[in-house]
């Protein structure tokens, strides 16, 4: 009896929250009136070139008509450029009423000749200057002259907010101005391949066009986010909202404050994904960390000891998650700081120091060290090797003009693939050539037979390549060893 009690006072508890979840948060009212005079609408114009005009009609040569049409057509073939004024509306918001400095998105006012702060009550202020800008987190500082101290807002923790929890969006959705929606965080380190430091909140809160460089309070009334992007095939909100979270955007406008631009911090490293057939290759208990496949010469990498094959499971004391997570913990490390990178080394793990450098938009000369080039004479055919579905050549002249491969490159060419081979669904195609077999350097064919022969009497389900294509990109490549036979 006590049991069946116990049992009828549990579903009235929870038939009893029911309404109240259903409700969701209470007014919202006193919130979005605290910090409307915070948030401003953007305007921009900018001076484009106009188009040439309507093209000049063809018409036989010598005809009448030509004579009219050229000077109808201002004997240019269409009217005279005419420069023209075009405007765009964005969101921000104020962040020290005192000096007037104002966030909001890059793209809202990139290119922008004019930059005018419309604010809640009616006041416009044009913007004094752009103290910087950011294109890879799509954020910009703008700084304008208050008459009196502006109302401003103050930035929350985003690494604090949980999927679920209630986030209100204040904008100008469609210069509409001054518009509210509200939402929750329906997920976070959102990758939505628009940068190299993807991390965004997604968000349910009605964001539209407009509303980019708004911002994404919590219901402490702090912003967490800057309203950047959404996903729609109609232009509106569907529902899938992306924002900068506001870690991000506090360490890039402190940099934009200091320096007029961002400084993050440089390794020097390509890396690709660790997948499950290349962490069975490498002995990696997980398919984490982020495998080096290649090292800039003179690179704070290559001067702190990382190689090739390595696979970076902690970075500062940071474990290295996925692939993508590696950039961003670098980007955010201070430069010159040495830091501890535990690395995976052919199956054993190591620890190396290496000194964070800083990271060049465009680093211009990275020239590689000249190899000594091996007399080739025009001989007989080459020998061709075949394993796994490949079949290989070595690198002679004749070779490398066929695929257009530079002469510093050393390897075996793969000259030919079984369409059907696992080889082949693993993306190698002919001219790619194979520079390590089984973490072993490959000097011609004959060395990717033997690594292959070696990795098969490990016992190991796959094979591990590095192979360099035509372009000098370098990659690794797990081939399983379960080919069907020749």
């Amino acid at each position: 009896m006590r049991q069946v009690i116990r049992i009828i006072a549990v579903l009235a508890l929870i038939l009893g929250a029911a309404p109240a979840m259903a409700e969701g948060p209470a007014s919202l009212a006193p919130l979005a009136k605290k910090l409307s005079d915070a948030v401003v609408n953007i305007s921009t114009t900018q001076t484009v070139k106009g188009p040439q005009g309507v093209p000049l009609p063809k018409v036989p040569k010598g005809s009448p008509f030509e004579e009219f049409f050229e000077d109808f057509f201002n004997k240019k073939g269409g009217a005279p450029r005419v420069d023209r004024k075009v405007s765009s509306l964005g969101s921000g918001f104020v962040i020290d009423g005192t000096e007037g400095l104002i966030v909001t998105n890059n793209h809202v006012i990139d290119g922008a000749d004019e930059i005018i702060v419309n604010f809640h009550d009616g006041t416009k202020l044009t913007v004094e200057k752009v103290l910087g800008k950011d294109v890879k987190s799509d954020i910009a500082l703008l700084k304008v002259n208050p008459k009196k101290p502006l109302v401003d807002v103050k930035f929350g923790s985003s690494t604090a907010l949980e999927v679920g929890d209630w986030v209100l969006a204040i904008g100008n959705p469609f210069g509409l101005g001054g518009s509210v929606s509200v939402g929750i965080i329906s997920a976070k380190s959102r990758d939505i391949n628009s940068g190299p430091y993807d991390d965004y909140l997604q968000t349910d809160a009605a964001i539209n066009k407009g509303n980019s460089g708004g911002p994404l309070f919590n219901m402490d009334g702090e912003v967490v986010g800057v309203n950047t992007a959404i996903i729609s095939p109609t232009g509106g909100s569907i529902g899938i909202g992306f924002a900068v979270p506001s870690d991000t955007v506090v360490a890039v406008v402190d940099q934009l404050k200091q320096y007029g631009e961002t400084r993050r911090g440089w390794l020097g490293v390509k890396i690709q994904t660790v997948t499950d057939d290349i962490a069975e290759t490498l002995s990696v208990p997980e398919s984490r960390g982020a495998l080096v496949s290649a090292v800039t010469p003179g690179s704070p990498a290559a001067q702190g000891g990382l190689e090739t094959g390595d696979v970076i499971m902690k970075f500062d004391g940071k474990d290295v998650t996925t692939m993508r997570g590696l950039p961003k913990i670098v980007a955010q490390t201070q430069i010159g700081k040495t830091v501890d990178v535990e690395v995976l080394r052919k199956g054993a793990t190591k620890t190396l120091q290496i000194k964070v450098g800083l990271l060049q938009d465009e680093i211009a000369g990275e020239s590689k060290p000249e190899d000594e080039e091996s007399d080739s004479s025009q001989g007989p055919p080459p020998v061709v090797s075949e394993v796994i579905g490949l079949k290989l050549v070595p690198l002679t002249d004749e070779i490398r003009r066929k695929y257009g491969l530079d002469e510093k490159v050393t390897g075996a060419v793969i000259d030919d693939i079984d369409p059907d081979s696992p080889a082949a669904q693993k993306g190698l195609k002919p001219g790619d050539v194979v520079v390590e077999a089984g973490q072993n350097p490959v000097s011609n064919p004959d060395d990717v037979v033997k690594s292959v022969d070696k990795v098969k009497k490990s016992g190991r389900k796959a094979v591990l390549l590095r192979v360099e294509d035509g372009k000098g990109d370098l990659r690794f490549v797990a081939v399983p060893l379960d080919a069907k036979p020749e």
